[in-house]
């Protein structure tokens, strides 16, 4: 009798705790509806869900080449989706999803006890699809100890409210449009195309399997990182379709056997393909956005699912940006080979010490009030970091002044491809926009020789012949200071007259110097606002070298007179913007070119002598070296103390300009041999050019030819390359007297 006394005294003590535990667990619900935790959604507003949408940026072909976004979300209807899709997502995540109101009662009490009882964040399975909906349209917030109970509260109130609002079929259409996926995705299609590089509707079996296994841990099963892991999470989830018939054994047993092959896609503003093209697009569309407030309800480059549509060609610009690593990985090479010991970005030069006292970390710690030397230890300190180098990652373990010397001697360059009417189809402004955010295809360097073209161009148009002869021999103007202009190489020219064809293969400095004197300074500044060159260009003789600062736009635009009926295009990459629906927001039109620049005949005869530079002068290693067979033209270009290397190709349909050298002005090649324009930057276009052969899509390109100049044109410019002084010139000239004379070009 007294067991059974104290026993129902347990048992009631049991029911009188288990009522409290059920009366504050009701009160402290009751808490979270009434909203003591932050208000649910109404009725009305989980009515109008509105999910973010990326909006995506398509190439000239209407392939998909990048995103802006908050979160990385594309949303598309259910009947978009497989259904091999539906089945997975529904075998894992929630078997029971078409029988419960929102919850799934013993799932739920296994929850309960997991999660919220024994704080395990790692539990899962209790919640239902559209709880998992309610948790993915609604951001937990963060509340210490309750963070976990307040969420799952407000995630069964708000599932109910979802299962009373909405079908089954349109809940499982909202949770595959906004569940969070690998890759920093949200969304089956933003994940399908970032993962496999397709829309979701072509997804196989295994692939949707795959993507579905990713939704228990987004970065531990992560196909592209840990393949492994990935497959055998896919597996499961293929186990579980079978489980629940939606598999025979024999489908389970093929798709289990298939191999994972990801296309993985990056998108991300700091990766991905054509980054510093697509921060130049940003830029311009915000600014389009808040020009046009009346088109869209609330216009956001980030969420309101714009389609833009560019004139870059996605695997032109694949081409040009693998291009670019081949070739400066090795020219990096040879750049730091030839200084050795003797780098100027080493840690004991001025110019590191400098660069460090503008570092993030100098900065704090300067702040804080810490002396020189206490400084520079803590920089010395090394520690595990990574490092990139033209597109690779490697492990290291660094200080940060190490990792500031890494950096700090990094080549740079700046790669544009315009097409004859200013269509721009690739833009490559640097080696890596994470770490190098400034984009070459805009900053002002000065360009070297290829400045000569357009000086040669209003040579030509003010009268002089391609066929005109001019000596080589050395100059010192005495109203400039006895400046002195000088050709490169050793070669004894005290004698020797060039054509104006062969001094433009060439790059013959002297003979140019002479060409701006006789044509006037003001008739070349003329032509080259013509060519919509709209930086200041300097009014001194040594324009005529390329003294001039411009950008790669800038004389990509130029040069595209050349095979544009004389006019100077200019550069654009706007084609149209839709909205999410696909409705047309508005149209860009090429820009209207100028006016002709020059006549016919000059652009005839300025082709012939730049495809001549391609043949026979600075340019040929097109053709000896790189074996290219294409038409084409271009000039090479060297600024002086080797700190600037150009190239500007030219086919019969499309301009490149290429701008290699360092980001910082005091450092540059050590020689000529490494840093000339034919070394440094012609390489690139070379290996655009050769990638571009052995892709028939690009034939209407590579296999262009130019137009057949006219009779008179080609008799313009039938003449031997050079002359020589006649007998009695030589005889009374002293070879070893410099010849001084007064500059008289600026007023012609």
């Amino acid at each position: 009798m007294k067991v059974n006394k104290k026993f129902k005294q347990i048992l009631k003590k049991i029911a009188i705790a288990l009522g409290i535990a059920f009366g504050l667990a009701c009160f402290f619900m009751g808490t979270v509806y009434f909203g003591l935790w932050g208000a649910l959604p109404s009725n009305k507003e989980l009515k109008e869900l509105s999910q973010y949408r990326a909006s995506d940026i398509y190439d000239i072909n209407n392939e998909l080449i990048g995103k802006f976004y908050i979160e990385n979300r594309q949303p598309i209807p259910l009947d978009s989706i497989p259904q091999h899709v539906l089945d997975a997502v529904i075998a894992t995540e929630d078997a029971r999803f078409y029988e419960h109101n929102g919850i799934d009662t013993s799932s739920l009490f296994r929850v309960v006890i997991k999660s919220i009882l024994l704080q395990d964040k790692s539990a899962g399975g209790g919640s239902t699809l559209t709880q998992q909906l309610a948790k993915n349209l609604f951001k937990r917030k963060e509340l210490s100890i309750f963070t976990l109970p307040v969420a799952k509260c407000k995630e069964i109130f708000i599932a109910k409210r979802i299962e009373s609002i909405y079908e089954k079929d349109r809940i499982l259409e909202l949770y595959l449009n906004s569940a969070p996926f690998s890759g920093n995705t949200n969304g089956i299609e933003s994940a399908s195309r970032k993962i496999f590089n397709k829309p979701a509707q072509k997804l196989t079996t295994s692939e949707g399997a795959t993507l579905i296994g990713t939704l228990k841990a987004t970065t531990y099963y992560n196909p592209y990182r840990y393949p492994e892991r990935s497959t055998k999470r896919r597996n499961v989830v293929l186990q579980q379709m079978y489980k629940y018939n939606y598999l025979t054994e024999a489908a389970l047993i093929k798709f289990q056997q298939d191999s994972l092959v990801t296309d993985f896609a990056r998108f991300d503003e700091q990766n991905g393909l054509a980054p510093y093209f697509r921060e130049k697009l940003r830029q311009r569309m915000l600014i389009w956005c808040k020009e046009n407030t009346n088109l869209l309800k609330q216009p956001n480059l980030y969420t309101s699912g714009l389609k833009i549509y560019t004139t870059l060609d996605k695997k032109m610009q694949e081409y040009a940006e693998a291009a670019t690593r081949e070739h400066l990985q090795k020219l990096q090479g040879q750049f730091e080979g030839e200084y050795g010991s003797k780098k100027p970005w080493g840690q004991k030069t001025d110019l590191f010490k400098n660069k460090l006292k503008t570092t993030n970390a100098y900065i704090k710690l300067k702040e804080k009030g810490y002396t020189e030397a206490v400084i520079l230890d803590s920089l010395r300190i090394k520690r595990k970091m990574n490092v990139s180098s033209f597109g690779k990652q490697r492990k290291v373990r660094f200080s940060t002044m190490d990792s500031l010397e890494f950096y700090l001697k990094s080549l740079n360059t700046g790669t544009l491809a315009v097409a004859a009417d200013g269509a721009i189809k690739t833009w490559v402004g640097g080696v890596d926009f994470e770490n190098f955010k400034y984009d070459h295809i805009q900053s002002r360097r000065q360009v070297g020789s290829t400045f000569k073209p357009i000086l040669y161009a209003a040579a030509l148009e003010s009268g002089m012949q391609p066929c005109d002869y001019i000596s080589a021999r050395e100059v010192a103007y005495e109203n400039l200071d006895n400046w002195t202009p000088s050709n490169s190489g050793n070669k004894d020219e005290k004698y020797i007259n060039y054509s104006i064809k062969e001094a433009l293969t060439q790059s013959i400095n002297t003979v140019s110097v002479k060409i701006i004197e006789t044509t006037g300074i003001p008739k070349v500044i003329a032509l080259s606002k013509k060519l919509n060159i709209t930086s200041k260009l300097p009014e001194v003789p040594s324009l005529a070298l390329g003294t001039a600062e411009l950008s790669v736009l800038e004389m990509a635009g130029a040069y595209t007179a050349f095979i544009n009926e004389s006019k100077a295009s200019i550069p654009y990459y706007l084609v149209k913007i839709e909205n999410a629906q696909g409705k047309v927001l508005e149209k860009f039109d090429p820009p209207t070119p100028s006016k002709e620049a020059f006549s016919k005949t000059t652009r005839q005869q300025m082709l012939v002598m730049m495809q001549n530079v391609v043949n026979n002068g600075t340019a040929k290693r097109l053709r000896a070296n790189y074996l290219l067979k294409n038409q084409l033209a271009g000039k090479t270009g060297t600024t002086q103390s080797n700190k600037d290397a150009w190239f500007v190709g030219v086919t019969p349909t499309l301009v490149t300009v290429t701008w290699v050298g360092h980001d910082d002005h005091r450092i540059g090649f050590k020689s000529t041999r490494v840093g000339q324009g034919a070394n440094a930057a012609l390489p690139i276009t070379a290996k655009l050019l050769q990638k571009m052969n052995s892709d028939k899509r690009f034939d209407t390109i590579t296999k262009a030819r130019f137009p057949i100049p006219s009779k008179e044109v080609l008799a313009s410019l039938d003449c031997p390359p050079t002359k020589r002084d006649g007998f009695l010139k030589r005889l009374f000239t002293n070879p070893d007297k410099k010849k001084t004379k007064n500059f008289n070009g600026k007023k012609n």
